[in-house]
């Protein structure tokens, strides 16, 4: 069986460049951003590790621990984190999955259906699922091979996951920290005029549904 949104990922252990590690041991009660790459030694997944690496702080704000995955070996991931490293700027602290059998990556669902090897054998997808305390996938982005990923956005999603984790809110389009956000139709009125900066918004239908709040 493979995972999908909503779902709790198997807690295997996995191969990594930091040793053997068990999933769900390694969410512990924080998050975890997970990310898989076709390939080491190909140059869109070099500027995205090497990217990543470059806000290893970002992420260790808000209480997010990183875990690469490719298809290569333990050997490889750490020759390739040299090349990771030089191109970014910055140390390569997170582990990756070693995965050349692709288990893992299967039951993760993050393997690419078309993209083969020089060999035939299936590659992993420019995958990336955001975990969260509960040990479930909160959200996922799937790329293709040729397109790079924005990590600026993956930030974005994670401050509106835990901001909603946290106040009975949703993030509306574009939103972005600090802005307003929508107060969840599950809360009541009274309780909703309890809330910041409380706003309707009045719409031609007459219903009272666009209820804003200013936490953030």
């Amino acid at each position: 069986m493979v995972v999908s949104l909503g779902d709790v990922i198997p807690d295997r252990e996995v191969v990594t460049t930091h040793g053997k590690l068990k999933l769900h041991e390694y969410v512990g009660d924080g998050w975890l951003m997970l990310f898989s790459h076709p390939g080491d030694f190909t140059p869109v997944c070099t500027t995205e590790l090497g990217k990543i690496a470059h806000m290893h702080r970002e992420f260790e704000k808000r209480g997010v621990k990183l875990m690469g995955l490719s298809t290569d070996d333990v050997k490889q991931h750490e020759e390739w984190a040299k090349d990771v490293e030089a191109f970014g700027g910055s140390p390569v602290k997170y582990p990756i999955i070693a995965d050349p059998d692709r288990t893992v990556g299967q039951e993760l669902n993050m393997m690419d259906p078309d993209l083969k090897d020089d060999k035939g054998h299936p590659l992993a997808s420019r995958a990336l699922h955001i975990i969260g305390p509960d040990k479930r996938i909160r959200l996922s982005f799937l790329y293709p091979g040729k397109v790079g990923r924005n990590m600026d956005e993956v930030l974005r999603v994670i401050d509106a996951l835990q901001l909603a984790e946290n106040h009975r809110i949703a993030t509306p389009v574009n939103w972005r920290p600090g802005d307003p956000v929508v107060i969840s139709p599950s809360v009541s009125e009274e309780e909703a005029k309890q809330f910041p900066g409380y706003m309707v918004k009045t719409l031609p239908s007459g219903k009272m549904y666009m209820r804003m709040t200013s936490i953030s």
